[in-house]
């Protein structure tokens, strides 16, 4: 009996290898490309202001909050957009919106004043504002237990990625001397847009809605998906919607949202040192310092997989984000007192690394632990918490920074979220143990 099981079990672990291995090549590699054009489309104005905010008399507080009513769409965006993406399936969702965001951003390239820079700019958020939570839910019905931060590790890479590609490539697009006939700025707004439209019409003709549609998963792969895998419910009774909401009360889902929250501030933290470090190195070419941004963001990207591939393997999930966040709070900390030059890109370096890298293996967390009634409404509520780190940390970072004369009480604040991101885990830790 015994050997009997073991071969089952063997059998079981090869069947989860292999179908983690296709859904990475068929599904997740895919989805992982509209995150990164996406996320080229919501942060290329940062360098079209360069030359739009001249040509259209922008002052630089229409800029900010042309650049920041994005964030505002993108938070009132989320739920809605989940429940269209379970109404319609997700080729009709992410085809509708790859398409909508990817017309707004061409559109871009028309505009003649602040309005329109406005309106638009809120469209392209609202669009795109559920297209991280509405691909996690899809994927995690594809997810066996040990790929799940592997599986959610490559399309939050390319965030990263989209970092180190988008600005050479909106440098040399705005450089072009009046391609068109149009200013630099538009013409790169203009160009970025199109892998938008092309995405659509991909999404639309190529993902399955479900394991039981597909053609490269075996008769026993589908099988051992529908035993193993709990994807998300779509709510049919009374008993299903509550069990949904249900989610809002929950000590599990809230610590969740709270650690998310202190991740992404981490992560803002890295963003905010990147240009005060490099402006610091001398004698570099523009080329150099693009390379020089890079870097940062290349280890990010790195530790993110090899943290995820990690996770997975051991199946432990609260250190992998505790003793990263740490590291990289006590980089950036570390690169302060350095100061500019090699050595504190150096430990940007490792901090960035660290930071980043904690994305994936949370959110193997609440996809293990929230029931599948919850689970759309939980990715939801926590993704939508963590947004507000954006909206509070690097405005609270400026206030300390004009108080206190020096960046020291921004990069300790930093450090002090990392060190409450690591209690929550281990406050999960428990939770866990305990279910």
């Amino acid at each position: 009996m015994a050997a009997t099981t073991v071969r089952g079990s063997d059998a079981g672990s090869a069947l989860e290898e292999a179908i983690g291995s296709k859904v990475v090549r068929r599904l997740v590699l895919p989805c992982a490309l509209f995150i990164l054009i996406g996320a080229i489309d919501r942060t290329n104005v940062g360098f079209a202001a360069l030359q739009m905010n001249a040509d259209l008399g922008l002052s630089a507080s229409q800029y900010g909050f042309g650049a920041g009513i994005l964030f505002l769409g993108y938070v009132i965006a989320k739920y809605p957009s989940v429940l269209l993406y379970e109404a319609w399936g997700l080729r009709r969702w992410l085809a509708f919106i790859t398409f909508g965001w990817g017309l707004a951003a061409g559109a871009l390239a028309t505009i003649q004043n602040a309005e329109q820079l406005f309106v638009l700019r809120f469209v392209i958020g609202f669009l795109e504002g559920g297209l991280s939570s509405g691909l996690m839910i899809y994927l995690s019905g594809w997810a066996p237990d040990r790929w799940k931060a592997t599986i959610l590790a490559l399309p939050i890479m390319s965030v990263n990625i989209s970092q180190v590609i988008g600005g050479p490539a909106a440098g040399v697009l705005m450089e072009m001397d009046n391609p068109w006939g149009m200013p630099g700025w538009r013409f790169m707004f203009l160009v970025e847009a199109l892998p938008a439209l092309g995405l659509a019409v991909f999404a639309l003709l190529y993902f399955p809605d479900s394991p039981e549609r597909v053609r490269w998963l075996s008769g026993a792969e589908k099988d051992w998906l529908a035993r193993n895998v709990k994807g998300p419910v779509k709510p049919v009774t009374e008993a299903d919607r509550a069990a949904r909401w249900a989610i809002l009360k929950s000590p599990m889902g809230w610590t969740c949202a709270l650690i998310w929250y202190c991740v992404l501030a981490s992560n803002y933290g890295m963003i905010y040192w990147l240009p005060t470090i490099v402006s610091g190195l001398s004698g570099l070419s523009a080329t150099q310092t693009g390379l020089v941004i890079a870097l940062p963001n290349i280890a990010s990207a790195i530790g993110l997989v090899l943290n995820a591939r990690h996770s997975d393997r051991t199946g432990e999930r609260p250190f992998h984000v505790a003793i990263p966040a740490l590291v990289g709070g006590g980089g950036l900390l570390a690169a302060y007192f350095v100061g500019a030059g090699l050595p504190g890109l150096l430990l940007l370096i490792v901090g960035a690394g660290c930071t980043g890298c904690t994305v994936a293996a949370f959110w193997a967390i609440p996809m293990k632990v929230l029931p599948p009634q919850s689970l759309a409404m939980g990715v939801v509520m926590i993704n939508m918490f963590g947004s507000f780190a954006g909206a509070t940390v690097p405005y609270a970072m400026g206030w300390l920074a004009e108080r206190t004369g020096s960046y020291l009480a921004p990069t300790l604040l930093i450090l002090v979220i990392a060190v409450t991101c690591a209690s929550l885990c281990m406050v999960v830790r428990r939770q866990l143990q305990e279910l």
